[in-house]
């Protein structure tokens, strides 16, 4: 389980990215709190744009096979 990389680690990717980005802008402004709590908010955001992606990617294939443009065409 060590070497996995599913859905999962791709949101604690993001949460983890969001806090780093959030705690160095919190101890910028020197208001840590605030933008520890805003950093965890889109570091969920990110997270679900990584899994979103990751879905999206592994059904490409699928997409593109199941449509053809005589489909869209009028019967002649």
């Amino acid at each position: 389980m060590a070497g996995m990389r599913g859905n999962g680690s791709r949101m604690g990717l993001g949460i983890v990215l969001g806090i780093a980005v959030g705690a160095a802008i919190g101890v910028a402004q020197n208001n840590l709190p605030l933008w520890l709590a805003i950093g965890v908010a889109l570091g969920i955001a990110f997270g679900v744009a990584f899994r979103a992606r990751t879905q999206t990617d592994g059904n490409a294939d699928d997409a593109d096979r199941g449509s053809d443009e005589s489909d869209r065409l009028p019967p002649a």
